[in-house]
């Protein structure tokens, strides 16, 4: 097939301009009807490498980006040492395509012997072989097979086999399988190809199986960073792991995951959960990572912890980057005045000095706050509100930290702080984590108490039990002293019409999911305009949400109840009437019936809700009707209702 002649710009702009449509390209000539052979094909290779070395010679492009940018462009970077394999010596850069002497040797050593095969992670594989049917429908191999080459994961050897193949679909399949025998770096490479030469659809297909960067074995023997990593961190501001420290490699993995797919085009990446979760000591272990920092982001990482601000607070962490950045200056350039100008000097430097490094904009509160740094590059960003990120442009990926922790994580954290084993805590330990709920935020509170003050386990079980959030406090890592600190401030953030809205969730069931009609009825309004509010708080982390079906599901955390509980629990019976008066003034004299997705929320939980309002009259009507006790027990049996019997038996005993 012939080849056109790569002019001498930038290959990003190559890629660019000499791609074709799907439909446009030449099919890849087989074997059988005048392939040329493996010698002229090898020739064929110097050639496209002299050419590629030629772009790379020096000079700026017009767009900013130094030619000789060919690998840093890649969405992720060009393959390097990882786990059992090693790779070759790159190949020296020239300056003009007729420079063929030294390449020579580099390519006759790549055609002497395959590259080194290595183990392909599991995930990786697995990604492969679900999506290996559409790939090979679509793709045409031998422009996915000229950036393999480049990134030298694919030898000329094995190119050749898969030019062998008689139709397109089968050189496809040949390729597949050479790339199934490799390491995590072919997987990478064979990604980017597709990236590059526009199959977005397909490379969205395998984004889930890229491979985690793993830190090799070029770790100190202190806390596994090296001395590269230490100096990035430190310069950029990186907090340091908190006295207490247990790691969650499987959060961790997801966020250098999505780091990776930023590559090198401008890009968010959102950390979010409630409040406690851990988003920020996460995030910074993530970052502890040689490969990450050194192939993805060489121009460094700039941590700012943003928080809430106005516009004076604003301008002032602003200005402080700015400086930051601008520290070994020769010119001495006086603050930023106002936003615009901060905004713009601070763009100027990340693409002219700082090209490729990752800005992390710790705990980010409103999307205002967060276009001041909408500068076409790459920031990480942890909050609260999963939405963040809706008023700004760019690929945008997202890391969900989970509220709860494991048991036995729970257990260690509080051994760590008293410094003692987990087999010699006192029995309360596990009462304690118990009532955490999970929480990173609580266990550690709990923890440093219990550090100062060692005999008191039984005092602080109590406190948690009792839901006494305001003597639970402390001094930690944490931005917040106390439980209820961390939880109010999220809650303060709502306009006025939905602290109203999220108070009346209060009196909802724990551990119990509930349908979005049940939160209709309570409110009388159209689904829609229930699930907009709800879908704030989901944003926001102060509600969960099952998508499960057709029909959405809505639940507390543990901690989150319990909070909002001891903070209304003057006007909890008023909520629990005005919830069964609704409910009285939907349904009437009627009850619900199984197809309606309500139905099992009121035959659980109505005599619930008429206990907490005391309604007492009119739960022993409910309770003796006969339709109700009929219908309810062929929805759930008797021994719900025998339940009901017993833990409302002072209600239903007393004389009318």
């Amino acid at each position: 097939m012939t080849k056109l002649a790569r002019p001498a710009a930038t290959p990003t702009s190559w890629a660019r301009a000499c791609r074709l449509t799907r439909q446009e390209r030449p099919a890849a000539t087989p074997a059988t009807s005048g392939a040329l052979p493996l010698s002229a094909r090898a020739d064929e290779a110097l050639r496209r490498r002299a050419e590629l070395c030629s772009v790379r010679g020096g000079g700026r492009s017009a767009g900013g980006r130094r030619r000789g940018e060919w690998a840093e462009s890649a969405l992720i970077p060009p393959p390097g040492p990882e786990g059992g394999g090693s790779r070759g010596a790159p190949l020296p850069r020239c300056g003009a395509a007729g420079s063929l002497g030294k390449l020579r040797t580099c390519c006759r050593r790549l055609l002497a012997a395959a590259l080194p095969t290595g183990n392909m992670d599991v995930k990786s594989r697995n990604y492969l072989l679900m999506n290996r049917q559409a790939l090979e429908k679509d793709i045409k191999t031998s422009y996915i097979m000229d950036h393999m080459i480049s990134d030298e994961v694919l030898t000329l050897q094995e190119e050749e086999r898969v030019k062998q193949q008689n139709t397109q679909k089968e050189r496809a399949a040949m390729l597949i399988n050479i790339i199934l025998t490799k390491d995590n770096n072919s997987y990478r490479s064979f990604y980017n190809a597709l990236l590059h030469e526009g199959y977005s659809d397909l490379a969205a297909l395998l984004q889930e199986g890229i491979p985690a960067i793993s830190s090799g074995n070029r770790k100190s023997s202190m806390d596994g960073m090296t001395s590269y990593v230490k100096r990035v961190l430190c310069e950029g501001g990186v907090p340091q792991r908190p006295v207490v420290f247990v790691t969650r490699p499987e959060l961790v993995d997801a966020i250098k995951q999505k780091l990776c797919c930023l590559g090198s085009d401008p890009g968010w990446v959102t950390v979010y959960g409630m409040a406690g979760c851990g988003k920020t000591v996460l995030t910074a272990e993530a970052l502890r990572d040689h490969h990450l920092l050194e192939g993805y982001f060489p121009g460094g990482v700039h941590w700012v912890s943003v928080g809430k601000q106005d516009k004076a607070g604003l301008l002032i962490k602003l200005q402080n980057l700015c400086s930051r950045l601008e520290h070994d200056s020769t010119l001495s350039l006086r603050p930023p005045l106002n936003i615009e100008e901060a905004k713009d000097r601070l763009r100027l430097l990340m693409l002219r000095k700082y090209h490729r490094s990752l800005l992390i904009l710790d705990d980010i509160w409103d999307s205002w706050v967060l276009k001041a740094f909408d500068n076409q590059c790459q920031v990480l960003i942890t909050s609260r509100d999963r939405s963040i990120t809706d008023a700004v442009a760019g690929n945008k990926y997202e890391v969900h930290v989970e509220s709860g922790l494991a048991h036995e994580k729970g257990l260690e954290i509080l051994s760590l702080f008293v410094n003692m084993k987990i087999s010699e805590l006192p029995e309360q330990a596990n009462c304690l984590v118990r009532e955490c709920k999970g929480s990173p935020l609580v266990i550690s509170l709990i923890g440093a108490l219990l550090r100062d003050f060692p005999s008191r386990w039984e005092y602080y079980l109590k406190q948690l039990q009792n839901k006494q959030f305001k003597r639970i406090r402390k001094s930690s890592s944490y931005d917040y002293e106390a439980v209820d600190e961390a939880m109010s401030i999220s809650v303060e953030q709502l306009n006025d019409n939905y602290k109203d809205y999220y108070k009346d969730l209060s009196i909802l069931p724990k551990d119990v999911k509930v349908p979005t009609k049940v939160l209709c009825i309570l409110w009388d309004m159209e689904t829609e305009e229930v699930e907009d509010i709800l879908q704030e708080f989901v944003n926001k982390s102060l509600l969960f949400c099952d998508r499960n079906g057709k029909s959405f599901h809505y639940y507390l955390h543990d901690l989150q109840l319990d909070f909002l509980t001891e903070k209304n629990r003057n006007q909890l019976q008023e909520l629990h009437k005005n919830i069964v008066n609704q409910y009285k003034k939907y349904y009437k004299l009627n009850t619900p019936v199984p197809s309606q997705e309500d139905c099992m929320y009121w035959y659980n939980f109505l005599a619930y809700h008429m206990a907490g309002a005391n309604m007492q009259k009119e739960l022993r009507d409910l309770m003796f009707s006969l339709d109700w006790i009929k219908a309810k027990t062929e929805l759930v049996g008797p021994a719900h209702l025998i339940h009901e019997y017993v833990e409302y038996s002072s209600i239903l005993d007393q004389k009318v």
